[in-house]
């Protein structure tokens, strides 16, 4: 092979710290925002689940003199993870690198593209695993077991005060987040009730912070990820005609629940996302952006990666609410 070869010409270096910059910008993704991340060292392995029941029953009894205390304990179940590797590179080629004007940042436009992907794809993910009836314990009904919150009559603010009081009996946990449909959000914005309460606040402007207040939530966030499908057209502005867009998550739900801030033995929680570090190098943020040389095509490559396993851990943790308001 003739000397010196691309890789002695050309350093392959991370490009994580750029990915994070675009990341940390990134507020309409939720994926990483609702349920803690657990930095795992290997793909694969098991964790514990404990016996709700059993923490939730006393075995306390008076004691005679001379006489044993009554024996207690809970029972556990196990549970396993895996860790997918998921992937997208951008090329550039080196005749676009030569031939491009100064204002072009070839490596950050790259990067972003890249890093965009992997969010859009962690937050598709997502709502496939977790938005959706089914997944968890309670499911509510929009018409069936409250008035649709765009319904002369209906009570957001009291439906989620005696959703969350039910959800305490069952878990004695208070709900620690509330995910709102894009359609759902504009509703509340509408509402009534809502406008009357904080009508005297902040020009009476409906914020998150205030819906967060009346609903009593420690952290509301609105699924706002987009994306696109149709045919893959050569021609740019034919493809962007042919292709409709739509909001990743279900914009005419409500989804609740508890989740502590950071991963916990004996606390519960809906659901962890598992990263695998060990493939990741330590990086905590469950994704990786690098650049390496490409030299049989003449191009430099960057390439983005991540890894998790998003897992159901407690249903009971979490409600889905489907049919919130009427179209």
């Amino acid at each position: 092979m003739p000397n010196p070869t691309g890789s002695d010409l050309h350093v392959n270096r991370p490009l994580t710290a750029v990915s994070v910059r675009y990341a940390t910008n990134a507020g309409k993704y939720i994926a990483d925002k609702v349920f803690p991340t657990v930095p795992v060292d290997q793909r694969s392995d098991l964790f514990t689940k404990w016996s709700k029941s059993d923490w939730l029953r006393s075995h306390a009894q008076k004691r005679a003199p001379g006489t044993e205390s009554p024996g207690a304990g809970w029972t556990i179940t196990r549970d396993s993870f895996y860790c997918d590797v998921y992937a997208v590179h951008k090329d550039i080629d080196d005749q676009d690198r030569a031939n491009a004007d100064p204002e072009f940042k070839l490596d950050s436009d790259a990067t972003e593209f890249v890093t965009q992907q992997l969010l859009l794809q962690r937050d598709i993910d997502f709502v496939d695993q977790y938005l959706k009836v089914g997944v968890w314990e309670t499911n509510l009904v929009g018409g069936v077991d409250f008035t649709q919150w765009n319904e002369a009559g209906s009570d957001p603010i009291g439906d989620v005060a005696w959703w969350y009081l039910q959800f305490e009996r069952l878990t004695g946990m208070a709900p620690s987040f509330m995910v709102l449909g894009a359609d759902v959000r504009l509703a509340l914005k509408q509402h009534p009730d809502i406008i009357d309460r904080i009508k005297y606040t902040q020009r009476g402007v409906v914020t998150d912070q205030l819906l967060a207040s009346l609903f009593d939530t420690p952290k509301l966030m609105t699924s706002m990820a987009r994306k696109s499908s149709g045919p893959h057209i050569p021609d740019a502005t034919a493809q962007d005609a042919a292709a409709s867009y739509d909001f990743v998550a279900p914009t005419n739900s409500v989804f609740f629940g508890y989740a502590p801030e950071n991963p916990s033995r004996q606390k519960p929680s809906a659901g962890y996302t598992f990263s695998w570090n060990g493939y990741l190098g330590g990086n905590s943020l469950g994704l990786r952006v690098k650049k390496f040389r490409m030299e049989h095509i003449e191009s430099d490559r960057i390439e983005g990666s991540q890894t998790y396993d998003m897992k159901v851990v407690s249903r009971d943790c979490g409600v889905f609410v489907s049919d919130v308001i009427r179209w």
